[in-house]
């Protein structure tokens, strides 16, 4: 889902601004500024099901085109954790599938940033 600031805090779902649900959708994101977003399903958005996407704008002096015959290399990608329970808390396979979700939303925000970059 996607939601305005306050409800994005209070993990409130009763009028997103959008809602996506067939678990392989996309987003474009075409306006700087911050984006939030969280899981719809019961109990997930207060277990940290949820990300604030935060578009920067791209400086006024970044040139238009690399110089002909330099070579840009890309920047780096950072890493992206999922954190891992012990035995004892262990997360049953329904609600782990939260977790691909957020790494899978996760990949493509760096991939969207990494074309915007270019």
């Amino acid at each position: 889902m996607r939601v305005t600031h306050s409800m994005y805090r209070a993990c409130n779902t009763s009028s997103p601004l959008a809602t996506y649900s067939t678990g392989n959708d996309s987003i474009k994101i075409t306006t700087k500024g911050h984006h939030f977003f969280f899981c719809g399903v019961p109990g997930h958005c207060q277990a940290g099901q949820k990300v604030d996407i935060n578009v920067l704008r791209l400086p006024e002096t970044a040139p238009a085109s690399a110089p002909s015959g330099s070579t840009l290399s890309p920047p780096p990608v950072p890493s992206v954790s999922v954190p891992v329970s012990s035995p004892s808390n262990a997360l049953t396979l329904k609600a782990s599938k939260g977790n691909f979700a957020k790494l899978g939303l996760a990949i493509t925000v760096l991939q969207f940033l990494y074309q915007v970059s270019y």
